[in-house]
Parts: C-alpha cells; sequence; structure tokens
C-alpha cells in the first residue's frame, strides 16, 4: 500500500555504519533505520546468534515458557529498575500496553473513564491508541473519532501538568518520551522528569515513560530517564533492542507490575527465542564494548564538529543532541535535502520539516563520525 513515499534506492548490504546498494554505491548511514540498527549493519555477534538460533528453535508460543524470554526480562529489569516485562514486536505495541495498564489501574480504582496526560510534540506510534496519545495533528488527520481518554499539555511544561492535577480528577498517568524524538530531538530541561515524577506520587499517577527511541544506550545511558533522578513506574522500548530484529518491551514495577492477569493481554510472536536471542545479543554487545560510553563521546564528537562547521551559517538555528539523538534545526523548511543527502552518499531524516534529525551507529569511530559532520556540513553551508 502507498504508505510512504520512497527514495530511489535499493540496498542490498550492510557493515557498520554503510550501506551498499544494487548498483555498488556506498552510503553512510545517520539513520539506522530510524534508530533501530544501533549497532551498525551485520554485526558479527548479532548475526552469530540469529544463525545459532535459527537452527535450533525460532518460535513457540506464549502458552509455554521461553528460557530466552524469562532471561530476558531479567537482564532488562535490572538495568532499568523495573520488575517484569511484557514483550511485543514493536514500540506502538509496547505503548499500547502501557496505556492498557493506565487503563486497567483506574477501571479497577472504580475510574470508568481513566485518562492519561500527552504532550504536545510527542509521538507513541500509528495504531489507534497510540496515534490518539500522539501530539501530532498530522498524525490523527482522517482517522477520526481519535479514542477518549487523553489529556493534553505542553512539552516541558511542569506547570501545565499540575494545573491538569488541580482540576481533572480523572487522570490516572502521564506518558511522555524523555526527549522528542519525531518531533525534533527536544531535550527538557534536567528538572522536568523529576518534577513528574514528583507530581505522579503526589497525585497516586503512573508515570509511563516511552523510551522505544531513546532506549538502549542511544543517549549514552540506558535509558534517558538515567540521566537524570528518576525512576519510572511503566518504560517502554523497542527500536534498537533487536538492532533489526522486530521486538519490543513494556517494562514495570510496583503496582504496575501486577495489574496484568492472564487474559488481560497477550501476543502472539512476542518475544519469541529468535527476537530474544537477537536482543541477548546485542545486551552483550552494549555491555562488553562499553557502548554507552560510546554513545556518549561520538555523540558529542559530531554536535561539536556540526557546531564548529556550521558556526558561520545564518540558515542554521541550533545544534543540540544527547548521546547519538543529534538535531540540527533550520530557520526554514529544505523539502530536498534528504534527496540531495542520499545523492552524496549520506542517508540523514528531516521531522517537522526544517529538522535535521540524526541517529547514527552508537559505535561510530572518529573518522565515520568526522565524515558525518563534513557531509553534512558540506550539504548545509552550500
Amino acid at each position: 500500500m502507498n504508505t510512504y513515499g520512497r527514495l530511489p534506492v535499493s540496498f542490498v548490504k550492510g557493515n557498520g555504519a554503510y550501506l551498499q546498494d544494487d548498483k555498488g554505491n556506498q552510503y553512510l548511514d545517520a539513520l539506522t533505520g530510524i534508530a533501530v540498527c544501533g549497532l551498525g549493519h551485520a554485526h558479527p555477534k548479532v548475526a552469530q546468534a540469529l544463525s545459532e538460533q535459527g537452527q535450533t528453535l525460532l518460535h513457540t508460543s506464549n502458552l509455554y515458557d521461553i528460557p530466552h524470554q524469562t532471561r530476558l526480562a531479567q537482564r532488562l529489569c535490572a538495568l532499568s529498575g523495573m520488575d517484569n516485562a511484557f514483550f511485543c514486536n514493536s514500540g506502538a505495541e509496547a505503548n499500547e500496553a502501557a496505556i492498557k495498564l493506565a487503563r486497567l489501574k483506574g477501571n479497577r480504582a472504580g475510574n470508568h473513564t481513566p485518562s492519561v496526560v500527552v504532550v504536545e510534540g510527542s509521538f507513541h506510534g500509528r495504531t489507534m491508541a497510540t496515534l490518539t496519545a500522539t501530539g501530532n495533528r498530522k498524525v490523527h488527520a482522517g482517522f477520526e473519532p481519535l479514542l477518549g481518554g487523553f489529556v493534553r499539555a505542553p512539552f516541558n511544561d511542569i506547570d501545565a501538568i499540575q494545573a491538569i492535577a488541580d482540576n481533572n480528577a480523572g487522570v490516572v498517568a502521564v506518558l511522555v518520551e524523555p526527549i522528542l524524538g519525531e518531533g525534533g530531538i527536544y531535550i527538557p530541561d534536567s528538572g522536568y522528569l523529576p518534577a513528574l515524577r514528583k507530581i505522579c506520587d503526589q497525585q497516586g499517577w503512573l508515570l509511563m515513560l516511552d523510551e522505544v527511541q531513546t532506549g538502549n544506550a542511544r543517549t549514552g545511558e540506558y535509558f534517558a530517564y538515567q540521566h537524570s533522578d528518576c525512576l519510572p513506574d511503566i518504560v517502554t522500548t523497542a527500536k534498537g533492542l533487536g538492532n533489526g530484529v522486530p521486538i519490543g518491551v513494556c517494562l514495570a514495577r510496583g503496582e504496575a507490575a501486577k495489574l496484568f492477569v492472564p487474559g488481560n493481554h497477550g501476543s502472539t510472536f512476542g518475544g519469541n527465542p529468535l527476537a530474544c536471542a537477537a536482543a541477548h545479543a546485542v545486551l552483550d554487545v552494549i555491555e562488553e564494548e562499553n557502548i554507552c560510553s560510546q554513545a556518549k563521546i561520538q555523540g558529542q564528537r559530531v554536535v561539536d564538529g556540526l557546531r564548529t562547521a556550521l558556526a558561520g551559517n545564518n540558515s542554521v538555528t541550533e545544534v543540540r543532541g544527547l548521546g547519538m539523538m543529534i538535531a540540527v534545526e533550520l530557520n526554514d523548511e529544505v523539502p530536498s535535502l534528504v534527496s540531495d543527502a542520499l545523492n552524496d552518499g549520506l542517508l540523514i531524516n528531516v521531522t517537522q520539516g526544517n529538522i535535521v534529525r540524526l541517529l547514527p551507529p552508537l559505535n561510530l569511530s572518529n573518522e565515520e563520525a568526522d565524515e558525518l559532520v563534513s557531509k553534512l556540513a558540506t550539504l548545509l553551508n552550500r
């Protein structure tokens, strides 16, 4: 179906930070499948794990115990501070699970019209619940009637959240990205998440963090909330967890971890042996190769390099980033920039019409980071 305005290129091979098309041309990938292949393409340890698991057992069902899944849940809970996990296939599904947990909490407490606070500029997925939660009218358009049960507030505005707390008794949770990804790599004030945590504690709300894009070491910590003194009740992630193999997870602690019982939720493919084998390999590499530290160091190298290379460019509003989530905000929309970059052997994304979004591999070398800076700066300085 006609759901993507695709670029005129077909990739047939990948190696680390580079992709090769069917004509033999090479491209530096600064998008990584939209923050999916955080370890680069064809990582040998991920490939080996997939090969070995593919020769053993691909799938059974969640009707039975899946040892790889149990161990993966234990590892992710240890990394996140959560108590248990529900596995699915995507970030949207993980966020659906979080929304269902919030509604279940409300209904079990006698609140039959529970609401979740969401923020402007957010992106949570394309299913009906997650597109309704998304704070972008373009995503909503044409899919009305949207679901009820969502209250909207500006991003990075604690006063607005407090006003909702003071005036809306039906709220049961807040769902927010620690950094707006699709919304333009907007990083909130350092006190934003701790302040949300405080309000949620005062109100008895669940704090639910969408780390689909920010998780799995992308910002320089395993989860972005670990940059601040804040522990959510629910955290979702996907994208980089399987380095290209579809897997998502909704992690929960405390009250939220006890809400689901058999019959409340499920997934045919979620957490099957193949997907979990890929995720285990990703976690192994993140730990063994100190990927969090690499993301911090190389992300700062790219940001610093771009700030220097673009210092005299009056079309650039700001260069910002955290780890390997980097944005170059421009004064005006740049409709041809993605195609121009493709022609120059660079894969980037432009979101909101005027924000270059960079989501490179977390383990870029110095030379690759400098190549990214040089290619993008050359494009923007033309």
